[in-house]
């Protein structure tokens, strides 16, 4: 006998398009008051990476991840939370930090190599810069299952990039969501890149990709777990799909994830050169789809933006970037700092080395 036991299919969602147009069947119910804080929080994130690309070629910071791109993912992601939400960010969710609370001046010191960077204020409900790939997937499932047993209504939110859903720790993470119905949604950048390595296979004989599966929302599935798929240039999509997972996740109804479609439009790091295996055209064609501007036309079209509004905008963002810089740079971290934030109790060995390290 043979039969087809079980049948399953992804669902996609697309609310606004590249020309700024909205299927107003899907589109959320935002005060214009919210739509330009999702606009500003997105030039914001802009500016910053911006910034940061130029400290880093001037030696200013260190290695650095760029978030170009993938704005709509982490703003309409994170705008979705709520103040009792914990997030894990990797290292690309910059604005992520911004908009949870932490001070601009402790991502600069983060990417200047100031361990103390990531002593984040006491509420702000976020985990710090998680470089380690796929590793974040179980720090957010395992809040997600201890908020459940102390019958706590919040949920979390993991980021992580398309190479984490290949990794053990990913996987694991999404085993136990399913298995305990953690109250956990996690989010996946497909952005098409791991570093050099193409998302998608062309090669029937060799890997030489991520993965041969077609989605990476499909993942979810062998889980028990609910899967989506959202453009990840529209952040009108992110937010909508987000807020539902995480409505879904508060109320005990069970773990989600949700793959962003994006594309990286800067290197990996600045230690890597995408010239080397990226084709130029579909960059720029990429470019032409990115979130910023897609949902300036959006907000152009309902009459929430202008010149006057883009100008303020980026005044402001500027002013908080640079003054974050400035007092970045005018910190003057300690060499023990290295022991003293990384662990909230030191372990035996780093005592001794502690001690070791002043005497």
């Amino acid at each position: 006998m043979e039969k087809t036991v079980k049948t399953f299919s992804v669902r996609y969602v697309q609310i606004l398009d590249e020309n700024g147009d909205v299927d107003k069947k899907l589109e959320p119910k935002l005060s214009s008051q919210q739509l330009r804080e999702l606009y500003k929080w997105m030039v914001v994130e802009r500016v910053f990476d911006n910034t940061a690309l130029s400290l880093q070629r001037e030696g200013r910071i260190g290695t650095y991840a760029q978030s170009l791109g993938e704005e709509a993912v982490h703003v309409g992601s994170v705008y979705a939370t709520s103040d009792a939400d914990w997030v894990f960010p990797d290292y690309r969710e910059h604005v992520a930090f911004l908009m949870k609370g932490v001070p601009v001046k402790s991502l600069f010191m983060h990417w200047g190599g100031s361990e103390d960077g990531m002593r984040l204020p006491e509420k702000s409900n976020i985990f710090p810069v998680c470089i380690p790939v796929g590793t974040q997937t179980l720090h957010g499932v395992g809040v997600a299952l201890a908020a459940k047993i102390k019958k706590e209504k919040l949920a979390t939110l993991t980021f992580v990039g398309d190479a984490s859903t290949s990794t053990g720790d990913f996987h694991e993470g999404m085993n136990f969501a399913g298995t305990f119905m953690a109250p956990a949604v996690i989010v996946v950048r497909n952005n098409h890149w791991a570093i050099s390595v193409p998302r998608t296979c062309n090669d029937p004989d060799w890997g030489g990709c991520q993965t041969r599966a077609e989605t990476l929302a499909q993942k979810a599935i062998a889980y028990g777990i609910e899967g989506i798929q959202v453009d990840g240039n529209d952040i009108l999509a992110v937010y909508s799909v987000v807020k539902k997972a995480l409505d879904k996740a508060r109320k005990g109804l069970g773990p989600t994830l949700v793959e962003c479609i994006c594309y990286r439009l800067g290197a990996h790091t600045t230690a890597d050169d995408p010239t080397r295996y990226q084709d130029p055209k579909v960059v720029a064609a990429w470019m032409r789809k990115e979130p910023l501007a897609r949902f300036q036309r959006y907000l152009k079209k309902k009459k929430l933006w202008d010149e006057k509004f883009e100008a303020a905008v980026q005044a402001e963002a500027k002013r908080m970037v640079q003054q974050g810089v400035q007092e970045a740079e005018q910190h003057k971290p300690k060499a023990t700092d290295m022991f003293d934030f990384v662990y909230e109790k030191l372990t035996p060995n780093l005592k001794k080395q502690r001690v070791e390290w002043q005497d």
